[in-house]
């Protein structure tokens, strides 16, 4: 079967890519390259540049690819804009996934994997975010996830479509240095983007209750997300072989909480720029703390991260400089 990856020419996507090719799985790549770079795929992997909002490049795509399962990480993403711009992020993530699934039940695809996000829950009053745990976004990003897997998991139900929701945490670091993070609204990027320029890295507000008065957040390495995106999917596939329906809801984190402040702290131990950071004003929409209880998926797949936040920076710093940083002993 064909896989089709939206999004696949982006940070994550890329390793998505990555992961199920080199397991050998069939992939094809759906982005509109606002944010992707073609650089990012593997050689022998079709790209189709459109949107997920237009129907008609949709279906020819799922017809021509012979697509049978669909990872959907196509979506903007970044926080903040989402509160500037709640109807752009209405659009295309909402409007892009009801086209988009509209398009795999007419296909006859039998398996659908949704990319969501830990800004589902909002500001959980709890130490370890469940899968149980409510859903209580504090942004429109966050809202067009709780919706978005809704609708993913109606037409699984509807359609008898496998389904798949995978709610990730805070990602970091890369496999390759042509996947790298070229972004600025992730923590680890925008801190070198600050480095690089001599200026010192910024902590958005100090006055949350958490220990050190900065956020807290579970950061899990891109490599381990991107395999966790493939067990997901081959599980899918096997229940939709045997004409089963499944819906599964997925924490992908480490269970291990760091703060902003640790976070800067580490970069400027391995980047050895040791420039002393600012605060500034919060954020709208960030939540004070959010660290996955990964138990589920360890259940569920067999699945547990692999590498550490030191090597997620390690990685992320090398590429983003051309150099090895060498592991701490």
């Amino acid at each position: 079967m064909t896989w089709l990856i939206t999004g696949g020419a982006g940070y994550i996507g890329s390793h998505v890519v990555k992961s199920m090719t080199e397991a050998g799985e069939r992939v094809a790549v759906l982005d509109d390259l606002s944010s992707g770079d073609p650089a990012r795929l593997p050689a022998g992997v079709p790209l189709e540049r459109g949107s997920v909002l237009d129907r008609p490049f949709v279906d020819r795509v799922l017809r021509e690819h012979a697509v049978r399962g669909i990872v959907h990480l196509a979506a903007k993403k970044a926080v903040g804009e989402s509160v500037e711009r709640p109807l752009l992020y209405y659009r295309e993530n909402i409007t892009g996934l009801q086209v988009l699934l509209e398009a795999a039940a007419g296909a006859g695809v039998r398996s659908f994997l949704f990319s969501s996000s830990a800004s589902v829950y909002g500001m959980p009053d709890t130490e370890l975010v469940t899968e149980d745990t409510p859903c209580a976004p504090l942004s429109p990003y966050g809202e067009t996830k709780v919706a978005g897997e809704w609708m993913v998991r109606a037409t699984g139900r509807a359609h008898g479509m496998a389904t798949a929701c995978l709610r990730y945490f805070n990602v970091a670091g890369t496999a390759d240095p042509v996947l790298a993070d070229t972004g600025v609204s992730n923590l680890v990027p925008m801190v070198f983007q600050r480095l690089d320029a001599g200026a010192a890295p910024l902590i958005f507000g100090d006055d949350y209750p958490t220990p050190d008065g900065t956020c807290v957040r579970d950061y899990i390495h891109v490599a381990d997300l991107a395999d966790a995106h493939l067990a997901a999917a081959r599980r899918l596939a096997e229940r939709a072989g045997k004409g089963e329906y499944t819906d599964l809801t997925l924490n992908i984190g480490r269970g291990e909480g760091v703060s902003v402040r640790e976070m800067i702290d580490l970069v400027r131990e391995v980047t050895g720029r040791d420039i002393a950071p600012e605060v500034v004003a919060r954020r709208p929409g960030d939540p004070a703390k959010v660290v996955a209880s990964a138990e589920r998926i360890s259940t569920e797949l067999g699945w547990t991260a692999r590498h550490d936040v030191r090597s997620m920076i390690a990685s992320a710093w090398a590429a983003h400089t051309g150099t090895v940083v060498q592991p701490a002993e």
